[in-house]
Order: structure tokens, then C-alpha cells, then sequence
């Protein structure tokens, strides 16, 4: 999953601009920009008989009951064992379901150029789903439990937390350190998104990002057992953060509360 130089990755805002569906042409340019940023067109496969873009999926892919991004890892809960494997290799996933049947979407994510100039080229697999797939609520919860949890589990790991000033050990990580601390380019998401969930949203990102930057290093460990101990609650951390990604993605296709 690459989250930097962007602010959400392309799963969760393809989620949520799929459960906003885009009205007017205006609304579908921007949505295709708000997805694709800086990388190469994207194309989807799997979808129609030849490849698309993605303004065939977001106009096509109508009457859906509920969308969710997932950002798995191997050995996560809930991720449809028909993509698990390559859901949790991209490191990142949409799932819709309909009325009769469901589908999930994975990005092939392919860096090209050098460091000083590059791109991204994305291809969507999309795979149809079995009818009998249930609620995605009743997998991950609704976002209250998510919030629960991710509270619980953050003040369980405080002490683990305390120490990722990684800044401190891999000074290359104080620009992306900054980017998280940055507000968020809210431009790219669905105005009509719920509010709690968009928050949740963004705190997950972040955590997630953290725990990736901190999980490179031991940090202020000194052995090998307490080393396990940070590592156990970043995991932790991690694992409760996807689920409110996938909480959030969900809830946030229910009408505003701060209207």
C-alpha cells in the first residue's frame, strides 16, 4: 500500500467516491482525479469485456449496499478468501456488495522512472464475488466498535507509543512526519461524507502510517524482550487501525451529521 505523497490511498478513495456516486461530469473529473492524483490513468480489468477507466466503474457500478476499503496484512479476518492472497500482497482493497452479488477491486500498483522523476502506473483486478457474501458490518463493525477498540488498544500500547519519535533514530523519516502532522487535502473525498467517520478515517491512516515508519526500527529497545513487547502492541495498533479504516469506509456512506 503507498500512502505518500498522498493523503488516503486510492482503495479508500475509490470506496468512498463509489458510495458517493458522481452525478454530473464535473463531479466524475473530479473523482477521477481525487483517485488517480499524480499516477498514470488507471485502468480497470475484470470489469467489462476490454479494459476500462475508472469512469466506466464509477458511473456502472450502481445499487450497492455497502462499499468498504480494506488495508489487509496476511493473517487479517474478514478479507473475502477469494482475494485474500492478493488483496494482502497490494496491501489494500475495495469490496462492494449489491443486491445480488458483490465484487472486490485490487490496484497493481507499478512504480517506473528515477528518484527524481517518477510515476505510477494502476490497474484495477476487479473479481466478481459469490452471492452468498454477508454483511461487511457484521465482519468488521460498525464504527462505534471500531473507535472502542482502537481507544482501548491505543491505551494499552502507550508505553510502545511513547517511544516512536522515529525522527530521533531515521532521520530520513522527518518528512514524512510532517506530512502526517499536516491537515488533510480534504478536496480529494466526497463532500457529503459523514463527519465521525471522515475523522476516524484520517486518525487511522496516520496510526497506520506511524507503525509502519516505527516498525523499521527497534527504537528505544534494548533487548530482545522488550523489543517483542513493542512490537506485539504496534501490532496491535496496526490491526485496530485497519479494522477502523474499513469501519469508517463503511459509515461514511450514510448521510451527514453536521448539517
Amino acid at each position: 500500500m503507498d500512502l505518500s505523497p498522498r493523503t488516503l490511498p486510492r482503495s479508500v478513495l475509490l470506496a468512498l467516491w463509489l458510495r458517493h456516486a458522481p452525478r454530473t461530469r464535473s463531479d466524475l473529473r473530479r473523482a477521477v482525479h481525487a483517485i488517480e492524483r499524480e499516477d498514470e490513468p488507471h485502468v480497470v480489468e475484470g470489469y467489462a469485456p476490454i479494459p476500462v477507466g475508472l469512469e466506466e466503474l464509477l458511473t456502472g457500478m450502481v445499487g450497492l449496499r455497502e462499499v468498504a476499503a480494506l488495508l489487509p496484512v496476511p493473517g487479517d479476518l474478514g478479507v473475502p478468501p477469494e482475494v485474500a492472497g492478493i488483496a494482502a500482497d497490494a496491501g489494500e482493497c475495495v469490496v462492494a456488495l449489491g443486491a445480488d452479488g458483490g465484487w472486490a477491486m485490487v490496484p497493481e500498483v507499478v512504480e517506473f522512472g528515477s528518484a527524481a522523476d517518477h510515476g505510477h502506473t494502476v490497474t484495477w483486478r476487479v473479481l466478481a464475488l459469490p452471492s452468498g457474501h454477508r454483511s461487511l458490518v457484521g465482519a468488521f463493525g460498525t464504527l462505534a466498535d471500531a473507535q472502542a477498540d482502537l481507544r482501548a488498544t491505543l491505551q494499552q500500547a502507550v508505553r510502545a507509543l511513547d517511544d516512536l519519535d522515529v525522527a530521533r533514530w531515521r532521520p530520513e523519516a522527518t518528512a514524512a512526519l510532517s506530512r502526517l502532522r499536516a491537515a488533510p487535502g480534504l478536496a480529494d473525498v466526497p463532500p457529503e461524507i459523514d463527519h465521525r467517520a471522515l475523522g476516524t478515517l484520517l486518525e487511522a491512516v496516520r496510526l497506520i502510517e506511524i507503525v509502519h515508519l516505527a516498525t523499521l526500527d527497534e527504537g528505544g529497545s534494548v533487548n530482545l524482550w522488550q523489543a517483542d513487547q513493542r512490537a506485539t502492541a504496534l501490532r496491535e495498533v496496526g490491526r485496530a487501525a485497519r479494522r477502523a479504516v474499513t469501519a469508517a469506509t463503511l459509515a461514511a456512506g450514510q448521510p451527514r451529521t453536521d448539517r
